[in-house]
This record gives structure tokens, C-alpha cells and sequence, in this order.
């Protein structure tokens, strides 16, 4: 039992350093590839978010939305927001337990308002209960600071659930 244990939170460790180094390294390579005049398309990056009213495409789109209002802001590490698979999935899906394992990239959309922080809340738990991501990038449609329901939800979070929640604002 100690093995699983060590393994799993190695697992997670290695998950998050590897989600660190890419967004150490995405700024090189987005400056080495603006540069180039190849004419081959890089590979877009794959967003698996959870939390969205639907899966529709209209979802898909406010997702690219917030990742070129963030990219505007200097999130440089995001590269061209266009070149992001977003793919929204529920988090109830029986796909879930495999894609955490698969998909390096995770997001939980929170909208805004009370009730946007209860489901957000909710989505957290059914991603726990189906052994989902422990490592998320919080999208959220343009909260100016994490003070109050953002740092409740992060905390709450990491202290009932242990998922850590990444939140980003203007640098």
C-alpha cells in the first residue's frame, strides 16, 4: 500500500513538473517558430476543460477567448491562442479516469457569480470521485484578483479534494 501511495504522489509530482517545465519552455518556442518560414502548421495544443454548461462549440470559443485576452495581457507562455484544441468534456464522463491519464493540459471553467463558484465547486468533486486531474488551470471569464470566492474555491480545493487549481490575472 505504501508503493501505490509514493507512486501516486510521484505521479503527481512528475505531472506538475512537466506542466512547468512546458510553460517554461513554451516561450522559445513560440519565438523560434514566428521566426521560421516553414510552412508546416505546428501541432495545436490540447486543453481538456471541465466545468462548461455544454460542449458545444460556442463553449469552445469563449475558452479561446479568455486564452487571447490572457495571451494580450502577457501570458506569453499561452503562444497563439488560435493554435489551442480546446475540448470540453463533462466531468462525469466515463472517458475521464483514462484522458487524466493521456492529456497533460486540464482547465476548469468557473463562471462568474455565486452560482458559477458552486458548480464550479460540484465539477471539482465529480472530477475527484472519477479520478480526474489533480492539476487544473482555472478559466474564468474576467475576475480582476483571486481574493475571496477564487482563493475559497482554490483552497477548498486543494483542502478536500487535492486538486491544485492554477488561477492567472493580469501580470
Amino acid at each position: 500500500m505504501m508503493d501505490e501511495t509514493a507512486n501516486a504522489q510521484g505521479a503527481r509530482g512528475d505531472q506538475a513538473a512537466g506542466l512547468r517545465r512546458w510553460a517554461n519552455e513554451k516561450p522559445d518556442q513560440t519565438m523560434a517558430s514566428s521566426q521560421s518560414n516553414t510552412a508546416t502548421a505546428p501541432s495545436p495544443t490540447t486543453l481538456m476543460v471541465v466545468g462548461m454548461p455544454t460542449t458545444s462549440a460556442a463553449q469552445s470559443r469563449r475558452v479561446s477567448e479568455v486564452l487571447q485576452t490572457w495571451h494580450e495581457d502577457g501570458h506569453r507562455w499561452i503562444g497563439n491562442p488560435a493554435a489551442w484544441r480546446i475540448v470540453p468534456l463533462a466531468a462525469e464522463s466515463r472517458h475521464l479516469p483514462v484522458l487524466a491519464q493521456q492529456q497533460p493540459r486540464w482547465a476548469l471553467w468557473v463562471e462568474e457569480g455565486p452560482d458559477g463558484f458552486r458548480l464550479a465547486y460540484r465539477t471539482l468533486k465529480q472530477v475527484y470521485a472519477n479520478h480526474g486531474p489533480k492539476r487544473l488551470l482555472v478559466l474564468h471569464p474576467g475576475f480582476s484578483s483571486p481574493r475571496g470566492l477564487l482563493n475559497n474555491l482554490r483552497d477548498a480545493a486543494e483542502s478536500f479534494l487535492g486538486i491544485e487549481l492554477l488561477i492567472l490575472f493580469k501580470p
